[in-house]
C-alpha cells in the first residue's frame, strides 16, 4: 500500500481553479476599444476630477467677478461709502488672478492640459482686454439708476462713427487673443511636455478662427458704412 495517496479529482479542480485566478490576477489585461470610454483613474482609483474642478473654478471667477463690481459700486452710490468702492473695483482684477495660480497649480501637480486649461486662457485674455469696458458700461447704468447721472452713452448706429467704434472693439479682441495666446504659450513651454500640452494648440487656432471671424464686422462697416435710418 502506497504511504502517500494522491488527491481528489475534487481537490484537483480547486487547485487548478486558484492557479488560473492568480494567473488572470498577475497577467497584464489587453487595452480594448471601450477603454476609452472609461473615466481615467488615479493610482488610489478615484475618478480624476480635476478638469471638472477648473472648470468649475472658472465659473466661480465669473461669478465672482460680477459680485465683486456689484459691490464696488453699491459702495460707491448707495453707501457713499467713495474709497471703499474704489478699493473693490481695484479687486476686480484678482479674480484673473485667482484663477491664474489655480491653472498654473493645476499643471504643476502633473495634469494634462486640456479644454479647461484653454478655456482659462482664453477668459483671462478676454477679461483684462474687455474688463474696463465692462466696469465702464456697469458704472454708467448703476450711476444712473442711483446717482442721477447722465443716460448711458448707446453704440453709435451708423456712419464714421459706428466704424470706429468696431474697429475699437476688434482692436480689444486682438489684445484680448495676444493675452490667451501668450498665456497658452506660457503653460506649453513651462510644463515642456508635448504629449501633456498638445490640447492647447488647438486652441491656439481657435483663437485665431474667432478673431479672424470677429474682424469681418469692422472691415463690412468699412467697406459698407451703415447709413442713418430713414424712419420717422
Amino acid at each position: 500500500m502506497h504511504d502517500s495517496i494522491s488527491a481528489s479529482p475534487r481537490e484537483n479542480l480547486v487547485h487548478r481553479d486558484d492557479e488560473d485566478a492568480y494567473i488572470l490576477r498577475t497577467t497584464p489585461r489587453t487595452p480594448t476599444a471601450d477603454d476609452d470610454f472609461r473615466p481615467s483613474r488615479t493610482d488610489d482609483g478615484t475618478i480624476e476630477k480635476g478638469l471638472h474642478v477648473l472648470i468649475a473654478i472658472i465659473a466661480a471667477c465669473e461669478i465672482g467677478f460680477w459680485v465683486v463690481l456689484a459691490a464696488g459700486l453699491a459702495a460707491r452710490y448707495l453707501l457713499r461709502l467713495r474709497r471703499t468702492g474704489a478699493v473693490l473695483l481695484l479687486c476686480v482684477p484678482l479674480v484673473d488672478l485667482v484663477l491664474l495660480v489655480a491653472t498654473a497649480i493645476d499643471l504643476r501637480g502633473g495634469a494634462t492640459a486640456g479644454f479647461a486649461h484653454g478655456l482659462a486662457a482664453a477668459y483671462i485674455g478676454y477679461s483684462v482686454a474687455f474688463g474696463h469696458s465692462m466696469v465702464r458700461w456697469a458704472d454708467q447704468r448703476f450711476a444712473h439708476r442711483f446717482a442721477g447721472g447722465p443716460p448711458p452713452r448707446r453704440k453709435p448706429g451708423h456712419g464714421r462713427t459706428r466704424t470706429r467704434y468696431e474697429w475699437r472693439e476688434f482692436g480689444k479682441a486682438a489684445v484680448a487673443t495676444a493675452i490667451a495666446c501668450g498665456l497658452l504659450l506660457a503653460m506649453i513651454a513651462w510644463v515642456g511636455d508635448p504629449d501633456r500640452t498638445e490640447a492647447l494648440l488647438g486652441w491656439l487656432a481657435r483663437l485665431g478662427t474667432v478673431l479672424a471671424i470677429w474682424s469681418l464686422w469692422p472691415i463690412t462697416h468699412t467697406l459698407w458704412p451703415s447709413k442713418p435710418s430713414t424712419h420717422a
